[in-house]
């Protein structure tokens, strides 16, 4: 038996850029022959891990940097007092130990008028992102104190690079290229954010004006224009709750963590141009089913693009075809979940009300806990 977690969200956001292309403009993309505002799954995927960290589980989450190599050998120079030299040549061993490549930068020397390049790093980093979470830092730590100069074994390093997996690592996975067994397979997908309707940016023209400027000088100090978007979201997730068992190691951490998962889900939002917007909202309709079938992503309630009238406003409208598309999923399909619940402002929950519980976040969460315990026989 299967077991997953599908979670989806409407979630309005006013005049903002949440999400940004090379070219500064919101992200965007075609869906239902009509343009749409997107914001790509990495962008929210990042403001979820932000947000365990802000939320007090800083220590459960890991750090993808090229810089861990340099983080390690920081740290034994603090715990063990070694010097900077030692403390770089032991951290080489162990990556070349564990067949992760390292390299340390060269100074570039300047062309003739340019100025001297910043002093480079003495430290190592590797060629691209590492997760590595805080415990397999303390244990590649250990590995390298308690070896002193003494070799380090390919499967000690392999060992503690690889171990006690972070739960960042675990929901979203890990690809390292030069070996395929510190791969670790993502347990939670998350679809790119698409607008229920169809949307266009709008340009806001700015000027800003220099405070000392003298009385009898006019015009701007500056003057700009930056893109906006604003609708109303639909968003996705899927939580492969046996993927999360298998990398964390047990029934009950995987629990935790799908429950923490989608509070972060509700709660986190991706900080593009936040200051300059300030569209600090959150998702006005939470709906989570539990099933033991398979993922099943009701994107398409609003392949033909949200209206509204006099009647209707846009969230209902679209709290009503999310309904719609779960309940015909259920007759056609038969994907009836084993539990369901919605957590929704004023009346948007009511098209639920058939096919699901309407309860608090607070509540949605202690509840897709029991159904998630009840499912694995706990």
């Amino acid at each position: 038996m299967s077991l997953v977690i599908d979670v989806h969200a409407l979630q309005t956001v006013p005049p903002s850029l949440i999400n940004r292309d090379d070219t500064g403009a919101p992200k965007s993309a075609i869906f239902g022959d009509v343009p749409r505002q997107r914001v790509s799954s990495q962008s929210w995927k990042r403001a979820i891990r932000r947000y365990f960290k802000e939320s007090g589980a800083a220590e459960e989450i890991g750090a993808r940097s090229l810089r861990n190599p340099e983080k390690i050998a920081k740290t034994l120079q603090e715990r063990a007092g070694w010097d900077e030299v030692t403390a770089i040549e032991r951290v080489q061993a162990l990556f070349k130990a564990a067949g992760i490549t390292t390299e340390i930068a060269k100074a570039k020397k300047p062309k003739k008028g340019e100025e001297a390049p910043a002093e480079v790093s003495p430290y190592p980093r590797t060629k691209y992102l590492l997760f590595l979470s805080p415990q397999q830092i303390d244990k590649a730590v250990e590995l390298l104190i308690e070896a002193g100069g003494d070799k380090i074994e390919k499967a000690d390093a392999r060992g503690v690079l690889n171990a006690e997996n972070s739960v960042d690592v675990a929901m979203f996975g890990r690809m390292v290229a030069d070996d395929a067994f510190f791969n670790v397979d993502a347990a939670v997908q998350v679809a790119h954010a698409l607008s229920i309707h169809a949307a266009s940016p709008e340009f806001d023209y700015f000027t800003a004006v220099d405070d000392l400027a003298e009385d009898q000088e006019t015009g701007a100090g500056m003057i700009g224009t930056v893109q906006m978007m604003s609708s109303t979201l639909y968003r996705y997730a899927a939580v492969n709750v046996e993927g999360l068992e298998e990398n964390l190691g047990s029934a009950e951490a995987a629990r935790e963590a799908a429950v923490n998962f989608i509070e972060a889900f509700a709660k986190s939002l991706p900080t593009g141009k936040l200051n300059t917007f300030a569209n600090q909202t959150l998702p006005e309709l939470i709906y989570v089913a539990v099933r033991d079938t398979r993922p099943v992503s009701l994107v398409n309630a609003f392949e033909e693009p949200i209206e509204t009238d006099a009647e209707n406003g846009r969230r209902q409208a679209g709290a009503a075809a999310l309904a719609r598309e779960e309940q015909e999923i259920e007759r056609t399909y038969g994907f009836r979940p084993r539990a369901a619940f919605v957590a929704a402002l004023g009346s948007l929950g009511e098209p639920f009300q058939e096919i699901a519980q309407n309860v608090t976040l607070a509540q949605l969460l202690d509840q897709t806990r029991d159904a998630l315990s009840a499912a694995q026989g706990e």
